[in-house]
C-alpha cells in the first residue's frame, strides 16, 4: 500500500508541477524533427513536424491491404539510413503484412506477408526486418519473430520464441535481436547471423535467471507458473538495449516496474519503480534517460539512469499514451496517444531537458506505433 501511495503522491506532483501548454517557457527548437506515427483504427499513417512554429501534421498515409475492412497499421521502423520506413498490418487473414515506404515521397514499394499480428520492427543496416508476431488472438500457444529481406520485401525465416512477442529491438551493432514475450515472463535474444535464438531469461519477478535456449513456453518455465491468479507477474511489453550495448531495460508492464539486465553477465542489474502499465520504452542517445509510457497512468515517466530516480512524470495530452521516440540529439521525445472511443490520436512532444510537454498534435485514431526520420536544422 505504501508503494502504491508513494507513486499516487509523485504522479500528483508532477502533474502539479508541469502545466499544460509549457512550449512559451521553454526554448524554441533549433532544428524540424519529423516523426512517422501509425493509426491502428484508421489505416492511415502521419507524418508528423515539430519545430520552430510548433507541432503539425505535414501529410497522411494510407496503410492497409483491403480497403474495406480496417487492417490496423500498428508497428513503425525507419531504415537506419532513413531511405525507408516500415509499417505492420496487424490484421490479416490467415496473416498480417508489412508494408515499405520511401522517405520523403513515401511512395509504397512493396509488402510481405508475416505472423500472426505482426506488431513491433526493427530493421538491421543491412536490410533484414525483424516483426514480432504478437499473436493477439486464440490460444496463448508460442508464437514467432518472422524475418523479412527489405530489398525483395520476402519472409526468409520465422524464428519460434514464446507467446505473445513483442517489443522488437537491435543491439546498437545490430548483431542481436531482442523482444520479450508478456506471455510467458521472458526476454529472448536472436542472433542475427545464425537465425536463431540465442538466449532466454526468465523474467517472472522472483526467479529471474537464464533459461534454456528450448524453452519456448513450457508449462514448467517460470512465466507459465506465475500465470496463476494471486501471483506477480512481470507481464513484459518492451526492451529496450543501451547504445553501448551492455544493457537492456524491460518493462513489466503488469508489476509497474522497469528492470535492467547486464547482457553480458545474463543477469538482472536493477529494478526501477514505475506508474502504472508502463509499457513502451526508448533510451536517449546520450545514454542519461529511459522514457517509459505509462499506459495506466495517462502519462510518461522520464527514468535518471545514473541516480536510478524518476525525475520527471509527464501527463499526457489525452488518454492511453503508447509508443515513444527520442531525437538523436537527446532532446525531445515524440509520444503516439491513443485516446479512447472516436477522439483523434495524438503525438505529444516532451522536452527532456525541463521534463514538460511542450507540443502536441492530432493524428488518427488510436496512434500506436512512431518511428523517428530525422532532423532538419533550420538556415538563419
Amino acid at each position: 500500500m505504501r508503494r502504491m501511495e508513494s507513486k499516487a503522491l509523485l504522479l500528483a506532483a508532477a502533474i502539479g508541477a508541469m502545466p499544460d501548454g509549457a512550449a512559451s517557457a521553454q526554448e524554441r527548437p533549433a532544428a524540424d524533427y519529423y516523426v512517422y506515427v501509425a493509426a491502428e483504427s484508421q489505416d492511415e499513417v502521419s507524418l508528423a513536424r515539430f519545430g520552430p512554429g510548433g507541432a503539425e501534421v505535414v501529410r497522411t498515409i494510407g496503410a492497409s491491404i483491403n480497403p474495406t475492412e480496417i487492417d490496423g497499421p500498428h508497428g513503425i521502423a525507419v531504415a537506419p539510413d532513413g531511405s525507408n520506413w516500415y509499417v505492420s498490418i496487424a490484421h490479416g487473414l490467415p496473416f498480417g503484412h508489412v508494408l515499405k515506404f520511401s522517405t520523403g515521397d513515401d511512395r509504397r514499394l512493396g509488402s510481405a506477408e508475416a505472423g500472426l499480428f505482426p506488431a513491433t520492427l526493427a530493421v538491421t543496416a543491412g536490410g533484414l526486418l525483424f516483426a514480432a508476431n504478437f499473436n493477439l488472438h486464440g490460444d496463448p500457444v508460442p508464437s514467432s519473430v518472422s524475418v523479412l529481406e527489405t530489398e525483395s520485401m520476402t519472409e526468409v525465416r520465422k524464428i519460434t520464441t514464446c507467446a505473445m512477442p513483442h517489443g522488437s529491438r537491435l543491439s546498437p551493432d545490430g548483431r542481436y535481436h531482442y523482444s520479450v514475450c508478456m506471455r510467458d515472463d521472458q526476454l529472448v535474444e536472436i542472433d542475427t547471423r545464425s537465425l536463431e535464438v540465442s538466449r532466454r531469461f526468465s523474467l517472472s519477478p522472483g526467479a529471474e535467471r537464464e533459461l534454456p535456449v528450448e524453452t519456448t513456453g513450457a508449462k514448467a518455465a517460470p512465466g507459465r507458473e506465475a500465470q496463476v491468479e494471486g501471483k506477480v507477474r512481470c507481464g513484459p511489453t518492451w526492451v529496450q538495449p543501451s547504445p553501448d550495448g551492455t544493457r537492456a531495460w524491460v518493462a513489466c508492464n503488469r508489476n509497474r516496474e522497469v528492470v535492467e539486465v547486464e547482457l553480458e553477465g545474463w543477469r538482472l542489474t536493477r529494478r526501477f519503480e514505475t506508474g502504472a502499465g508502463p509499457y513502451n520504452l526508448e533510451v536517449t542517445p546520450d545514454g542519461r534517460t529511459l522514457a517509459v509510457t505509462y499506459k495506466g497512468d495517462d502519462a510518461v515517466g522520464l527514468i535518471d539512469l545514473d541516480s536510478g530516480t524518476v525525475r520527471a512524470v509527464v501527463p499526457s495530452s489525452r488518454r492511453i499514451p503508447h509508443g515513444v521516440a527520442i531525437s538523436p540529439d537527446s532532446r525531445y521525445a515524440f509520444v503516439s496517444v491513443e485516446a479512447v472511443g472516436n477522439e483523434p490520436g495524438a503525438v505529444d512532444v516532451i522536452d527532456l531537458e525541463a521534463g514538460t510537454r511542450v507540443a502536441s498534435v492530432d493524428v488518427g485514431r488510436q496512434a500506436g506505433g512512431i518511428g523517428f526520420w530525422r532532423m532538419e536544422p533550420k538556415v538563419e
